[in-house]
């Protein structure tokens, strides 16, 4: 059996190079070393934890440009990244859907970038905290089967690792991208580039990094608006506007959307790395500045005189409807975050390893200034709303022990404690000057504070050649406090603070797993995890009432109750392996997201609760060196999930039904081409059947926004490597330029450039 060693001082992957470098070195070249310091996890039979492994190599056939884009071809996960550079690039993994972003957990180097304060598209992992361009491997794990990691990890685990310097070195690359997207009424070239330089230096038994990213990137319209049915009797007569079907298969005027949205991050990063001997430690500091400007609203409909409209009562052959002015409004989002890390590991005595893992994350600033009609309008004023975070973020601390020398030959044991503290605040302002960001008496105001108290123990043993076992235990205690939002009482001129009564629930989670491997080209495991995901702050606490959103929290929401089942056949062959997953999920008191969107654009969001979601699926994983032809490597995946609403009191008639977002087919292809020591190319498949995006299955239009359509979209990458240190690279992606929505827009035909450097 395969044994981790966790936290030893260096692991030393043998990788061909960095991204930039060539990736294959011939035979009798030497082959750089490339040190990770990143996440371990506990020790674990590899036997029983379904997992998938990444390092640089398996990235050649992938155009990356976004962090998010490392991990999307891996089986059973998909990553709802609408567009390069989209901060709402939320991951599904296994039997959660891309919403449930509470599910999933992402860890690099150690460090949380998991946002476990909002839901849906707000949860999405703070992608832009690590640049692509820094990851040296990436490891997936599926399901919450190691005691190691809280509920959150229901549907699975992405550990990110980077290299640390050990020499001198300086990298640079630089990528450019374009689209030509059109749909509805908007038909344009959107375009973006990112630059990415870094240093790295090992001073003695100090390593430092240091790096900076900066991404500025265009998008397609996110958002097409209809307008609502109106019976006022004075309208005015346009031109312009587009009939066509909404998801419900229900026919709309649509008169506009959201235009190019634009989008510039900028990241800085630290890492100083000290080896003390038995001793290590690792600082890991990043600093994201973004800023958000949909300022380019489109008016499809035209006035008698050839003036866009952008608000008020229409009519068009027959067609009367209204226009709201928020709608077409503009706004800016300005979001600055710091997000810093400590490591210290280290022997306290023969075979008992210590490690701790401190964290803090914080959002020093985040505010949405945004008018309620459009600078155009000729109804225009400085009015809008401030939308402001106040105390935001998390606070978390790990202390572990691994020991590798119990009495028992072939035993190991990890123990540890985990606190894990998250707040969330959020004031919603009307503004006399949305551009000043003035405020002038608030909309809503809600927040609150979770925190969880861990402890744990995984015992791994090895019973003899073909036989081991894994049995685990998770402790929690989850606290909700502080917690409140705003009520508008009419007879006080101010809103109301109402308080949130303080709770608290303590759950166990045991583990278990046994692997058997009767040969060496055969293995078997069974793996069974029971797992409980607490609800966050936003599920809790985060009322809200803005322009174009309102939010209804629930702060009566109890834990999602998951058990969790995989059995997993592996076959090594001679240039790879097979491997086939059943897997099992049944969660009750699934805390569902439901988002309806009203006549004119609106949108209500609520989070009740259904009673019990069972998920089933099978999945069939294929990576192979030398297909076919020497030159020629495969990964490929294939997973049916059939995932049904079984239970649900509160509304029986959508018992039966099929699990919003998660389609019964999914499918990735990565082939890679070795034409030299110099040269690869490859190209690449994603396939996904369609889906609901509604509890009650009754969004059956497809190819239409709203929609959650399957989708066919193919890539290709090739890059050449120069003896000098210099690569270049072109690729494209959805080479055949399909038209796909997930409620909003996929990307179209997408061309890449990228010019790399290593010193």
């Amino acid at each position: 059996m395969l044994r981790r060693k966790p936290l030893n001082l260096e692991i030393a992957l043998t990788l061909a190079a960095l991204a930039a470098s060539p990736l294959h070195a011939a035979e009798g070249d030497t082959v750089e070393e490339i040190v990770v310091w990143g996440q371990e996890t506990v020790q674990r039979a590899a036997t029983s934890h379904p997992s998938s492994m990444l390092t640089q190599q398996d990235l050649v056939s992938i155009n990356v440009a976004t962090t998010e884009d490392v991990v999307k071809f891996e089986p059973s996960l998909v990553i709802r990244r609408r567009f390069i550079g989209d901060s709402n690039g939320t991951m599904g993994m296994r039997g959660s859907n891309m919403f449930q972003t509470s599910r999933s957990m992402v860890f690099a180097d150690g460090v949380p970038l998991h946002y476990l304060l909002q839901s849906r598209w707000n949860g999405a992992p703070r992608w832009t905290m690590v640049s692509a361009s820094e990851i040296a491997q990436v490891e997936v794990l599926y399901g919450p089967f190691s005691a190691e990691f809280s509920g959150n990890s229901m549907g699975g685990v992405v550990l990110i690792e980077s290299a640390i310097p050990q020499k001198l070195e300086f990298h640079f690359d630089s990528s450019y991208f374009s689209q030509n997207f059109n749909a509805y009424g908007f038909d344009d070239t959107v375009n973006g580039y990112k630059s990415f330089f870094s240093y790295g230096d090992k001073i003695g038994d100090t390593s430092l990094y240091l790096s900076y990213n900066r991404l500025e990137s265009e998008s397609q319209p996110q958002t097409f608006y209809f307008g609502s049915n109106t019976s006022a009797a004075s309208v005015t007569p346009v031109s312009g506007g587009i009939v066509g079907n909404d998801e419900f298969s229900t026919s709309r005027l649509w008169f506009g959307d959201t235009g190019i949205v634009d989008t510039t991050t900028d990241n800085y990063k630290l890492k100083i790395g000290q080896d003390f001997g038995a001793w290590e430690a690792l600082l890991n500091v990043a600093y994201e500045d973004r800023f958000t400007g949909n300022n380019k609203p489109n008016s499809y409909v035209k006035n008698a005189a050839g003036g866009s409209v952008w608000s008020g009562n229409v009519v068009q052959n027959g067609w009367k409807i209204n226009m709201p002015a928020a709608r077409l409004g503009v706004s800016e989002l300005q979001r600055d975050s710091l997000s810093v890390g400590l490591r210290v590991r280290g022997e306290v005595a023969e075979g008992v390893i210590f490690e701790s893992n401190l964290n803090e994350f914080q959002v020093l600033n985040d505010e949405m200034r945004a008018s309620l009609s459009n600078p155009g309008d000729s109804a225009y004023t400085s009015n809008g709303q401030v939308t402001e975070f106040g105390d935001t973020g998390w606070r978390s601390a790990e202390a572990k022990l691994s020991f590798e020398q119990l009495p028992v030959e072939g035993l190991g044991l990890i123990v540890g404690a985990r606190h894990d503290a998250y707040e969330l605040n959020m004031d919603v302002y009307n503004s006399a000057n949305y551009v000043a960001g003035s405020f002038n008496g608030f909309t809503s105001r809600s927040g609150g504070q979770t925190q969880v108290e861990a402890l744990f123990a995984q015992l791994n043993y090895d019973i003899n050649a073909q036989w081991d076992m894994g049995l685990g235990l998770r402790w929690e205690s989850f606290e909700s406090s502080n917690g409140y939002f705003s009520r508008d009482v009419k007879a006080t001129p101010e809103y109301d603070l109402v308080a949130v009564p303080k709770v608290s629930d303590k759950q166990a989670s045991p583990k278990f797993s046994v692997g058997y491997q009767p040969t060496e080209n055969w293995r078997f495991a069974y793996a069974l995890g029971k797992a409980y995901r607490f609800p966050i702050v936003e599920e809790l606490f985060s009322q809200y009432s803005a322009y174009n959103a309102i939010s209804v929290a629930n702060p009566e929401l109890r834990p999602e109750a998951g058990v969790h089942q995989n059995f997993m056949l592996e076959r090594q062959i001679a240039n790879g392996e097979l491997r086939v997953n059943l897997f099992q999920e049944t969660v009750k008191d699934v805390i569902e997201s439901q988002s309806d969107t009203l006549p004119g654009g609106m949108t209500v969001r609520t989070f009740i609760p259904v009673d019990e979601i069972e998920t089933r699926g099978v999945e069939f994983i294929a990576n192979l060196d030398e297909l076919l032809v020497p030159s020629l490597d495969m990964r490929f995946n294939v997973v049916f999930t059939d995932s049904e609403i079984v239970k649900n009191i509160a509304d029986t008639r959508i018992e039966g039904n099929v699990y919003p977002r998660m389609p019964e087919w999914r499918s990735n292809l990565l082939l890679t081409w070795h034409f030299s020591d110099m040269w690869d190319a490859g190209a690449n498949v994603q396939y996904a059947s369609d889906s609901f995006g509604r509890n009650d299955n009754a969004d059956r239009q497809d190819e239409v926004y709203g929609a959650q359509d399957g989708y066919t979209r193919l890539g290709l990458k090739s890059t050449y490597n120069f003896t000098n240190g210099v690569a270049l690279g072109l690729g494209v992606d959805n080479l055949t330029d399909e038209v796909s929505y997930v409620a909003h827009p996929w990307p179209g035909r997408t061309y890449y450039a990228n010019v790399s450097y290593d010193f």
